[in-house]
């Protein structure tokens, strides 16, 4: 059998790592294309070495000397910046996870799907910013996307056999973060420090707090409507502490179809890894006798407001992704430089949407990856600016 050539992007993250470790376990099914990476020039060059990978590359232009220097005699590739990923991107592969974290996945990803891969999705910002045109690249060229986000992973497997057309809701679950049971008078001045720990997953710094505000679980609202086509009404969340039901998805004869599993992210990455088969994985196997219970509870949009404006996002279409997303990143970046409160993330994102809006930024039907790129930048600058107004 032949091996599958693969590349990873974002190896050196948590989805990175886990898809690594599933790989090391089968080294002889796999032939490593690409393995890429940020600052933790360590992890990437170790991983790219042990797997003999044939590039590896480091967003981080000022980072290639200490790469190179790390790969030395290894006979593993380095390459730096942008222009890199995207070229490490085109070079032939059968699978492609994408896990770099934000906006910045979007032009590696396509090129993947330029070259007819199938691309396991971690980067939902992809998604958000440029659904229809992900999609439509993948018909293009003959390549396929697959949900790697638990929840997306979770309809995908609901669904197969199914008709769409006898979908009436689908609902995806929240764990509700590190606040879910904070007052919401503590929520002002919680720190980030205090957003970055999880009660359920082990997840990079952002994603954590993204998971704290909710903004995580808006950006998967946004990419449920892009990769199944639904209806905004047709799409809920709702709050589900133990983080076992990661979605269900509703028919119109009133069933149910519920994915459970433990939470751990090599069940989603191990099933696109060897879709459309099964194999076995090495997560845990759950004891519903020993969980005994499982609770549900509403989602909060006063607590969670950014659950309101994604969707307000999903009503207005167009470009309001991109500039969600990218409003979403510096209004981030704000409160983990202490700039702005964890509650003015969400105020940063709104009036974002409604400066670009109201100019009238927002409304091409048609997209392409300049105007998300446009958008992009035209949101960044209004959130800086937004935030400079209010820091």
């Amino acid at each position: 059998m032949s091996r599958r050539r693969i590349s990873i992007f974002g190896a050196t993250g948590s989805i990175g790592q886990n898809t690594i470790d599933l790989v090391r376990r089968e080294p002889e099914a796999y032939s490593v294309v690409a393995l890429t990476g940020g600052r933790n020039i360590g992890q990437l060059a170790a991983d790219a070495t042990e797997l003999g990978a044939e590039i590896a590359v480091t967003c981080h232009e000022d980072e290639l000397p200490a790469l190179r220097a790390a790969l030395a005699g290894s006979g593993v590739a380095a390459a730096a910046g942008q222009g890199a990923l995207v070229e490490a991107a085109s070079r032939p592969a059968d699978w492609v996870m994408s896990a770099i974290v934000g906006a910045a996945g979007l032009a590696p990803g396509l090129a993947a799907l330029e070259q007819g891969a199938t691309l396991a999705l971690a980067n939902k910002e992809s998604m958000v910013c440029a659904g229809p045109l992900m999609l439509a690249a993948a018909k293009r060229h003959g390549g396929r996307v697959l949900p790697v986000d638990s929840e997306h992973s979770a309809v995908f497997q609901a669904l197969i056999g199914e008709d769409m057309a006898a979908v009436e809701r689908v609902i995806i679950t929240a764990s509700g973060g590190a606040f879910r049971d904070w007052p919401l008078e503590k929520l002002a001045a919680a720190t980030p420090e205090e957003a970055a720990t999880h009660p359920n997953w082990a997840m990079g710094q952002r994603i954590t707090i993204d998971s704290a505000s909710m903004f995580n679980k808006a950006l998967e609202l946004i990419e449920t409507r892009e990769f199944f086509g639904l209806d905004p009404v047709q799409i809920e969340t709702v709050v589900h502490p133990e983080s076992l039901v990661h979605a269900l998805v509703g028919f119109t004869d009133g069933a149910l179809m519920a994915h459970v599993g433990p939470p751990d992210m090599r069940h989603a990455i191990g099933f696109a890894l060897n879709h459309p088969a099964r194999r076995a994985l090495p997560v845990q196997r759950l004891d519903l006798a020993a969980i005994g219970q499982m609770t549900f509870r509403p989602a909060d949009e006063t607590r969670w407001p950014a659950l309101r404006l994604a969707r307000e996002v999903m009503e207005a279409g167009g470009l309001s992704g991109a500039v969600f997303n990218a409003a979403k990143e510096v209004a981030l970046d704000a409160f983990i430089a202490r700039r702005i409160g964890f509650l003015q993330m969400a105020d940063v994102v709104a009036e974002t949407l409604d400066r670009l809006s109201a100019e009238r930024s927002l409304d091409d039907a048609v997209i392409d990856l300049d105007k998300v790129s446009r958008a992009d930048q035209l949101a960044r600058e209004a959130a800086h600016g937004i935030i400079a107004e209010v820091a």
